[in-house]
């Protein structure tokens, strides 16, 4: 076990859109951590990041692997997470992984086995787990019978290396594994190129064991942003607004439908699972979102896309 008072030696790998505000929130905790590197090949732009955060810029990530350091946030194209992450457990460092976990369901499971191996934690950054909103929600779902998810975004290059399945939809796929808790009975999907070689858009139709029903569209090319999920369970209606942090939740009461907001304490959902992953790793406690929780939202993509592109191939015949 680790000790409580020990500072933490991390560093971030990777410091594009996302990896910057890691190694804010790390540069901030200092009670908890020491941020002792940032590592990044763009030489200019790793130089920037270390310097606003007041630490050390490196090449090459093979270079940490000698400099004594306990965790790494790992946020860097999704091709390379396998390649690098495997080097990182190995040499015994707790890993947080951005989602998805890596490209393929045996990268996925050798991840995990070389991380058990070793006596060390993954923890995947499927972020929206952390944000207040769901967190809430977690604790008011007892038995959902339809789940309607709709996470619609602006173009943006960025992460477009990945299918929108992959890109956005994973993480709606992630919280409703979680909250539904069943195995999955059904897929149906469907998606279509706009702006990329890979899917920009996409709606698939889950049934689960048990008989919820889960509908989710996922969209990189709109107009506006739009991250809403609405579930329905025995006399309740429960919608939620994950961006704006709001929620309503509909209760019937004999023959009268009851209004209620949520009081919801809003925060940053990326600093809350920072945090989270430190105090795993400090207590020894397996992360929220685990390196099996990863990869099981990654077989749920995967069987997705894998969907799409058979339908595809089919209308191209």
């Amino acid at each position: 076990m680790e000790n409580d008072n020990k500072r933490l030696r991390v560093a971030v790998i990777g410091v594009g859109h996302l990896g910057q505000h890691h190694a804010r929130i790390y540069r901030d905790l200092k009670k908890d951590v020491e941020l002792a590197a940032i590592v990044d090949i763009d030489e200019k732009r790793g130089k920037k990041i270390a310097k606003s955060n007041k630490t050390l810029w490196i090449n090459n990530y093979k270079d940490i692997l000698d400099m004594n350091i306990d965790a790494v946030s790992l946020a860097v194209p999704t091709s390379a997470h396998y390649e690098i992450a495997s080097q990182l457990l190995k040499n015994s460092i707790h890993t947080l992984i951005e989602k998805p976990i890596c490209t393929t369901i045996e990268q996925a499971d050798k991840l995990i086995e070389i991380a058990d191996k070793n006596e060390v934690f993954i923890q995947v950054g499927h972020v929206e787990r952390f944000n207040p909103a769901i967190i809430t929600l977690s604790k008011i779902i007892k038995d959902p019978k339809f789940i309607e998810v709709h996470r619609l975004a602006p173009y943006n290059p960025r992460g477009c290396d990945v299918s929108v399945v992959l890109d956005l939809m994973i993480h709606d796929l992630d919280i409703i594994l979680n909250l539904v808790n069943r195995p999955i009975e059904k897929v149906d999907a469907v998606g279509v190129e706009v702006l990329t070689p890979t899917e920009d858009i996409a709606n698939v139709r889950v049934t689960f064991e048990g008989g919820c029903v889960a509908n989710i569209t996922s969209s990189r090319i709109s107009l506006k942003e739009m991250r809403k999920i609405r579930i329905f369970q025995p006399y309740t209606y429960i919608s939620l607004d994950y961006k704006a942090q709001e929620g309503v939740i509909y209760s019937k009461d004999g023959n009268k439908i009851n209004r209620q907001r949520l009081d919801l304490t809003k925060g940053e959902p990326l600093k809350l699972e920072i945090e989270s992953f430190i105090e795993s790793i400090k207590t020894n406690t397996l992360p929220k979102v685990s390196g099996k929780d990863g990869r099981k939202a990654l077989a749920a993509a995967t069987e997705i896309a894998r969907q799409i592109e058979n339908k595809k191939k089919v209308l191209s015949n």
